[in-house]
């Protein structure tokens, strides 16, 4: 008989094997499961089109075609995970055949495997209704500040010295700006960003505060869930205040990660015509062309970044405002600090 079980049943570590296709398992995905697919992505569409053109046996025939080959190659894969962990959940994207016919084939010979019950589609409602239920608690200190302070810094140190954090930009991969994906790579899937924030809550048990940025609503191509905007909106909000020199420092540490950060920047700096004259984005051009950073930072943070986030910030009313000067470690400490006169750790 086949082992089940439903994602909210899992109390004990495991692995995830999610045997969807590598397009399925791009778009979202639970975190750290490993994709061991049944179908290839054309293989997919071709017994997708077997199915609704010809009949079911012929799309299990095209099926068990391009599966079969493919079985000792996921036999060893399977082993490999187990000697990692011997709980391993197998799911596709709704818990049917694919997931059903995986773990039966295993399980058959002795690999014992579970099936998550509804698949991805399962996972999904779950975390979309205990996010719902977290935030109903939560009450959010947001963290304002002109681009180069070093916000998300801050929110790390914050988090080593015992506080509760949510980073949406990491869980978006993307710094939430015009430029905000030179160097780390593709924005993350709506689902996939949902998916890091429900990690990142989960473990929130000794407060019911949580630190978070500033941030518009929409973060790169995705979009911050309405009742975790809410929560920003009718939160508590920090100002952390920085010189020019400070920032521009703290942007070139986060922006020149990689050896092509200037051909990124280049073509990132195109969209800029539509905010800045074309002379002004030439002469950026120019200064990045001579990996002059700081001088084109502080450029975009007087003439981009400071008029437009300041009409944004200026709508706020701030419990307490800090100034960023030694480092973010010294900043938090003071947020630190400030937290214990006013509030509950």
């Amino acid at each position: 008989m086949l082992n089940e079980i439903s994602y909210s049943e899992i109390k004990n570590k495991c692995i995830f094997i999610d045997v969807r296709s590598p397009e399925e398992f791009k778009e979202g995905a639970i975190p750290g499961a490993v994709n061991i697919p049944i179908l290839s992505d054309e293989e997919r569409k071709i017994v997708g089109t077997a199915y609704k053109q010809l009949s079911k046996n012929e799309a299990r025939r095209f099926g068990i075609e391009f599966v079969s080959p493919k079985l000792l190659n996921m036999f060893d894969e399977i082993l490999e995970l187990k000697k990692i962990e011997s709980y391993l959940v197998v799911y596709c994207a709704r818990g049917g055949y694919r997931s059903t016919a995986f773990a039966s084939i295993f399980s058959s010979i002795g690999v014992n495997l579970f099936r998550l019950i509804d698949g991805y589609k399962g996972y999904r409602k779950y975390i979309t209704e205990a996010l719902l239920e977290l935030n109903e608690n939560i009450k959010y200190i947001v963290v304002h500040g002109n681009t180069g302070v070093g916000k998300t810094d801050i929110l790390m140190e914050l988090k080593s010295l015992g506080y509760n954090v949510l980073d949406l930009e990491g869980a978006a991969n993307h710094r939430g700006s015009l430029l905000g994906s030179i160097g780390i790579g593709e924005c993350n899937s709506q689902k996939a960003f949902e998916s890091n924030i429900f990690e990142q809550l989960k473990g929130i048990t000794n407060s019911r505060y949580v630190f978070i940025e500033a941030e518009s609503k929409k973060i790169g191509k995705v979009v911050i869930p309405d009742y975790i905007f809410s929560g920003m909106k009718s939160g508590l909000h920090i100002f952390i205040d920085a010189d020019l020199d400070y920032r521009a420092k703290s942007l070139k540490k986060d922006y020149i990660l990689n050896e092509n950060w200037i051909e990124e920047s280049a073509k990132s700096f195109e969209a800029l015509r539509k905010y800045l004259s074309n002379e002004k984005v030439d002469y950026l051009l120019s200064k990045l062309e001579q990996s002059n950073f700081e001088e084109v930072a502080k450029e975009l943070m007087i003439n981009y970044y400071d008029p437009m986030y300041m009409n944004k910030a200026n709508e706020y009313e701030y419990s307490a405002k800090f100034k960023a000067e030694i480092s973010a470690k010294k900043t938090a400490e003071e947020i630190d600090k400030w937290m214990e006169k006013h509030h509950c750790n």
